[in-house]
């Protein structure tokens, strides 16, 4: 699934992107991409690293970024990836995150 600069959502059925489909990281690539700076990019719970090189391309283009904290996750995998690379630049429990996006907005 990819993010149009239109607006528009296109579903694309291609080989997995790093072993994953769908791929978080095609995901939120093309949102930095299509909303540069008006990105906002979230990893939650889960296991490995899918949506870190995403969640960095939104920051390098001046997005805002968040991961959730490991106290609340149920997999720490991806929020810690991305929290380690720097990709993630806030960290919150999971019952923060949506009044923090709202923030953002």
């Amino acid at each position: 699934m990819q993010i149009m600069a239109d607006n528009k959502i296109l579903l694309m059925n291609t080989p997995p992107y790093k072993n994953h489909k769908p791929s978080g990281n095609i995901l939120l690539k093309s949102l930095a991409d299509a909303y540069g700076p008006n990105a906002i990019g979230v990893i939650l719970t889960g296991m490995g690293s899918d949506g870190c090189e995403g969640l960095m391309e939104i920051r390098k283009k001046g997005g805002r970024t968040i991961a959730q904290d490991e106290a609340t996750s149920i997999v720490f995998g991806m929020p810690k990836v991305a929290i380690e690379t720097g990709a993630a630049e806030k960290i919150f429990p999971i019952e923060k995150i949506g009044s923090e996006i709202i923030k953002l907005i």
